[in-house]
């Protein structure tokens, strides 16, 4: 990951900006200057790695009822907002090209580990650095089986909690980082996580006084829909 002091991702590209998960809104987080951007992946039962965060279309698209249930061919058709599409996880990546970091999130499970381990390996096949990945889940049996396929490539464990054994999940994994949502971030976490070589990253932060108190925590980063207010703490 990033060795500047404080790292500012861009949450599902920069969806405070832009239509999130979607080709404008990735693109719009690194015109943002962001130097990471995360989105979430979901493995369709058609084999497509699509960028969606939601179970259901209803939210984010003017389609509705289960991203599963629906042929990909009608997915692909959707408005995913400002006339965008749903994108792949190879769109994605191609689109960026290096340009910044990406963390990917695996939203489902059942297979997407494997299946983005082999896009992440024909990638880094193709000249991207390992150090442009990072790979998280909250779903931490599916994020154990990614790194058993590609150990090289970063992981980070997804919380939304505080752990009895503090970031001793994270550790057991071998994670690099320990993604935290803002509701539970503890200092007793923090130094545990730092104290075996982990970096604390929390989302979801949108708010200048709330990003400052966390970087005064110690606290290694942020996922933010306004990257361009974090990075005006940098």
């Amino acid at each position: 990951m990033s060795s500047t002091a404080f790292t500012v991702i861009g949450h599902r590209g920069a969806r405070g900006h832009a239509p999130e998960n979607t080709l404008l809104g990735i693109d719009t987080g690194i015109a943002l200057g962001a130097p990471w951007v995360e989105f979430d992946v979901q493995l369709h039962p058609s084999g497509a790695l699509l960028v969606f965060h939601d179970l259901t279309l209803d939210r984010t698209t003017n389609g509705s009822g289960f991203l599963a249930d629906q042929p990909l061919a009608a997915l692909r058709a959707l408005d995913a907002g400002a006339g965008q599409i749903i994108p792949t996880l190879q769109e994605v990546l191609d689109l960026v090209d290096q340009r910044v970091g990406v963390n990917i999130e695996l939203k489902s499970a059942g297979g997407t580990a494997e299946a983005v381990a082999a896009v992440i390996r024909s990638y880094v096949g193709a000249g991207w650095p390992v150090d442009k990945f990072l790979v998280s889940s909250f779903h931490l049996p599916e994020l154990w089986e990614f790194k058993q396929l590609v150990p090289e490539i970063p992981i980070g464990a997804l919380l939304c909690g505080v752990p009895l054994d503090w970031a001793g999940c994270a550790l057991e994994l071998g994670a690099a980082t320990l993604n935290l949502s803002s509701e539970f971030v503890d200092p007793r976490l923090i130094a545990d996580a730092h104290a075996h070589g982990i970096k604390v990253y929390v989302y979801t932060v949108n708010d200048v006084a709330e990003m400052r108190l966390l970087r005064g925590m110690g606290v290694d980063g942020v996922f933010t829909d306004h990257p361009d207010r974090a990075l005006a703490l940098c």
